[in-house]
């Protein structure tokens, strides 16, 4: 069992099935039991993930004293996370309402509330720190502070930059230039996405970036090897939304690469993970734990 620190975001999400994008103009609709609410938000929903697959997790997060804030709580003890580094100073809690059809295109709304001008207290960040063995940081603006720390404390620091339009991006530079596992989405890249990893790896120092390219699988780049290549997508159940599954493919590689520092063996099962989790609606929901996702069947 590995110790792992999560930094990120934690929000109340609501979301909408529709039939397809544009959505057409209609004054009312009634999309039986297609309005589905639940707890998520990248920081919960990597540690929920990790939780479920047998890690220890301690997550730093920042909530309102509202309604939502209270299904955090109720979430937390749920799921058997620990709600002592999750802190009620914002104003309200951050919420978010995603629409998304059957063909696996989702519309993400988020509502940060205030969380991007709150920081996070720097002491408890560095306890939190020192018990842990990675340092998981999402690019939310209360995670920044701990980047250089964990880098000088020699921890595994991984990210997720999402869909950002090229490396330069200036919100997200901080983040790539301190991961030693580099994520991102091909979905708004410049390039293709082996020049976009090849040039991250010439730029940053991450040991493996992974690209996620939905339906069309994953690209893994290991500065060790050279390697620059595509993992095509699986398929294990059928697909109900994509929403969160970039989540699921970093927790599911972090939790296997700690074992066993295999990269390849990591982004595979990786994805046996993400191909799984899409077969639900919430980002935070459809996970396995160990023994199921060792259950499913390998190519």
């Amino acid at each position: 069992m590995s110790r792992l620190l999560v930094s990120g975001l934690i929000n109340f999400e609501t979301t909408l099935r529709v039939e397809g994008f544009p959505i057409a103009y209609e004054p009312v609709r009634f999309p039986f039991f297609g309005v589905h609410g639940t707890v998520s938000g990248v920081g919960y929903n990597l540690a929920r993930a990790l939780r479920t697959l047998g890690n220890d997790v301690e997550l730093l997060s920042l909530t309102g004293r509202d309604p939502p804030a209270a299904l955090v709580a109720l979430a937390l003890r749920r799921d058997g996370l620990p709600a002592g580094g999750v802190l009620p100073a914002l104003a309200e809690t951050p919420q978010s309402v995603i629409l998304y059809d059957g063909d696996g295109r989702r519309q993400i709304h988020v509502d940060l509330k205030d969380v991007q001008q709150v920081p996070y207290p720097a002491d408890r960040q560095a306890a939190a720190l020192a018990r842990c063995e990675a340092a998981i940081l999402c690019n939310i603006g209360f995670s920044r502070p701990l980047l250089g720390p964990a880098r000088a404390a020699g921890r595994l620091v991984v990210t997720d930059v999402h869909a950002i339009r090229d490396l330069d991006d200036p919100y997200n530079l901080d983040f790539m230039r301190a991961a030693t596992l580099l994520f991102l989405s091909d979905e708004q890249l410049p390039a293709s996405p082996e020049e976009v990893a090849r040039e991250a790896l010439a730029r940053f120092p991450a040991e493996v970036v992974v690209i996620g390219m939905g339906a069309a699988g994953a690209l893994l780049a290991v500065r060790a090897d050279g390697f620059v290549g595509r993992f095509p997508a699986r398929r294990t159940r059928p697909v109900v939304s994509t929403i969160g599954a970039g989540d699921a493919l970093l927790s599911a590689f972090v939790d296997a690469y700690l074992r066993r520092r295999d990269p390849y063996a990591a982004l595979a099962r990786a994805q046996l993970f993400a191909s799984w989790k899409i077969g639900a609606a919430g980002a935070a929901e459809g996970f396995l734990d160990r023994t199921q996702l060792e259950a499913l069947p390998r190519p």
